[in-house]
């Protein structure tokens, strides 16, 4: 029997569906509420609001929870690799050996990006930072892939997927070589989607480039922890531009200028900007610490602790032992990255810190990472971006497959009432 909501408005009731996810989350749903009412619900945020019904992540802030498609973050990180993943998160199921090796090889042909998007780059100042450049240049690509996307035809909906995962990888690089004023890269197909992006970032024309093992195994790691994350703020934004039929490539770059925000992608370079302000005022970690147990002083301890998650964030865990790898394989001798194993190792024994479950989460160990490759801080966000792909992309095909109507939230208007005009030499 299906459970029904009341909400008791001046003596007069209504009654509305209550819907059960699969993972027995409740939702009143009030998508008729003004029609029979005449009122509207105010949730600013969206914290309480649930905007759509999806199948690809599963999320649970209490207690520490993070799913695609059903298969637990710890088993994907453990025992698949990105490319592996992002199949799963667009289109539903782990790939098969032939699936997978198809859409690796479709991948790679559309890896080679349009000469004249150099013109384009060239545009920008050295100065410009990359996530502003990312955004453009994403946004650009529909310039040069004007034809609309069939969601409803599988092949063009899959060769969107596969040209969408190609070039943004390579033009995502690109925005690190300008600012470097290399000279731009371009994918080799006969090496792997993760060893491309480091010898796209860092291969120079005067000697080969090597990526470690480990540094790849790593990177591909965080990839797979950004891969997706349920409603977040990019996502919903990729959802809700979407919704207005607008294609695949404007959507995603109105996600990369969502998630260029320090709310949001912008917390692993917030990390290191912290890192840096503690090691440029002495190193001295312990008054930081006392700085932020302070409830009267403005400064807060970036990485730790999670907006959602209100236990230890579950990627943490799985990337604090690749961040541990990297270290140690890389030998880096960085007095910042001293600093931030210090807050670690003093937030992870202090009773403050654990009682309010203020542990190291995604963001405090991928800027260490970042850090530690020699990946330059307002790239941070680019990194996410990267790994955050798959998700905006499965999202936006969710919502158009499901035919969402478009999104139009409504408001509660604290204005003026009516006033009369008022003429210039009366005003």
């Amino acid at each position: 029997m299906s459970k029904i909501a009341t909400l008791d408005i001046d003596g007069h009731k209504f009654e509305l569906p209550f819907i059960v996810g699969s993972e027995n989350e409740g939702a009143v749903d009030i998508s008729k509420l003004r029609d029979i009412s005449g009122v509207i619900t105010i949730d600013p945020g969206y914290k309480n609001s649930g905007s759509c019904k999806s199948e690809v992540t599963f999320l649970d802030g209490e207690l520490g929870i993070l799913r695609y498609r059903g298969y637990s973050i710890e088993d994907l990180a453990d025992r698949a690799h990105f490319l592996e993943v992002s199949y799963l998160v667009i289109f539903g199921e782990l790939p098969t050996a032939e699936q997978l090796n198809q859409f690796e090889n479709d991948i790679r042909k559309h890896t080679l990006v349009n000469e004249e998007m150099k013109n384009i780059i060239d545009g920008f100042p050295k100065t410009a930072h990359p996530m502003g450049v990312l955004s453009a240049l994403t946004s650009a690509l529909t310039a040069f892939n004007p034809k609309s996307v069939n969601v409803e035809n599988e092949k063009e909906m899959y060769e969107a997927v596969c040209k969408t995962m190609g070039k943004f990888l390579v033009i995502a690089t690109w925005t690190y070589r300008k600012s470097m004023g290399y000279p731009l890269n371009y994918y080799d197909n006969t090496k792997g989607y993760v060893e491309n992006f480091m010898r796209l970032m860092f291969e120079l024309p005067t000697g080969p480039y090597q990526a470690d093992p480990i540094v790849i195994n790593a990177l591909d790691k965080l990839f797979i922890l950004h891969a997706d994350h349920e409603q977040n703020c990019s996502t919903s934004t990729v959802r809700m531009v979407g919704s207005s039929h607008a294609g695949l490539f404007a959507s995603i770059s109105a996600g990369v200028s969502a998630l260029w925000g320090p709310l949001h992608g912008g917390a692993n370079q917030a990390v290191l900007e912290m890192l840096e302000e503690i090691h440029k005022d002495g190193g001295d970690t312990e008054k930081y610490l006392m700085k932020a147990k302070d409830k009267n002083d403005p400064f807060r301890l970036m990485g730790f602790g999670h907006r959602v998650y209100k236990n230890f964030d579950p990627r943490a865990r799985i990337i604090k032992k690749a961040a541990d790898e990297v270290l140690t394989t890389l030998g880096v001798e960085d007095p910042i990255l001293e600093i931030a194993k210090k807050l670690e190792v003093a937030a992870l024994d202090d009773e403050y810190f654990k009682t309010r479950s203020l542990y190291p989460n995604v963001d405090f160990y991928s800027g260490i990472i970042y850090r530690a490759l020699g990946i330059p801080t307002d790239m941070f966000t680019v990194m996410f971006a990267i790994g955050r792909l798959p998700g905006w992309i499965a999202q936006w095909k969710e919502m158009r497959e499901n035919k969402e109507p478009i999104g139009r939230p409504r408001q509660v208007y604290v204005g003026y009432p009516l006033r009369e005009f008022v003429e210039t030499d009366k005003r």
